[in-house]
């Protein structure tokens, strides 16, 4: 059954809005300490959302590197949202189009993906629009007050709120990897997969943007050649039917 309603998106969302939140924060502190203004640590959190790639550009921007380096370090580290998007375009109700698609597209996030994902069914770009906009939402604020109240906490303090995202992605994981042995099979390789390009020679030496995608590639091609998903018989006839 779609999932289609503004309420519902906003509420699945509130979740990730808290530890948005205090992750943002600390990027409000680090911005402004590294020399930008509020207002353009503001803009950077609203036009990106993407926190590896916002903690990334900031020493760029500070230190006047060019746009070409920019660019390239962002693409470098961003690059997994493109198989985000190919595989959350199939998740993604048939009203879901045009415009619509653009701005799903520019609020994906892995959080977001995440949750839009686990839900049964295909999603509409109400509950869409509304699972992004708490997060947004949370980012955006805690950026503002991170930056401009931020400096006078102790940094203990600020480094501890990062732990935050951390405990959201287990949240959103470890569910899901209990009631299924694939997807948490599908987890431990990437794992495994993970530790060997941290602590292996050469592998180590693979930016992080890389690593999350050959991960995530990886392990998703296994578990497809392994347990490949099976579409129950009732649910095609269903479809034929209609």
């Amino acid at each position: 059954m779609e999932q289609n309603s503004f309420k519902k998106g906003i509420t699945d969302g509130l979740p990730i809005c808290v530890g948005y939140f205090s992750v943002s924060f600390a990027f409000g502190i680090f911005a402004v300490a590294s020399g930008l203004t509020v207002l353009q640590a503001l803009l950077i959190s609203m036009t990106n959302l993407t926190s590896a790639g916002q903690l990334a550009a900031v020493p760029i921007i500070c230190a006047g590197g060019g746009l070409i380096e920019l660019a390239i370090s962002q693409l470098v580290i961003n690059s997994r949202y493109a198989l985000m998007s190919v595989s959350l375009s199939q998740k993604l109700a048939p009203n879901v189009k045009g415009i619509h698609r653009f701005l799903v597209a520019f609020g994906n996030t892995d959080e977001i993906f995440a949750v839009s994902v686990s839900n049964k069914g295909t999603v509409g770009y109400k509950y869409m629009y509304g699972l992004i906009l708490t997060p947004v939402l949370g980012w955006s604020a805690g950026t503002v007050i991170g930056a401009v109240a931020g400096n006078i906490l102790p940094a203990v303090v600020t480094t501890s709120l990062g732990v935050a995202i951390y405990g959201m992605f287990i949240a959103i994981v470890v569910p899901q990897a209990k009631s299924d042995k694939a997807a948490a099979m599908c987890v431990f390789i990437s794992v495994i997969l993970s530790c060997a390009f941290k602590y292996i020679p050469v592998l180590n030496t693979v930016p992080s943007g890389f690593v999350i995608i050959i991960c995530a590639v990886a392990a998703s091609v296994i578990m497809a050649l392994v347990a490949p998903i099976k579409i129950e018989t009732e649910e095609v006839e269903a479809d034929a039917v209609h």
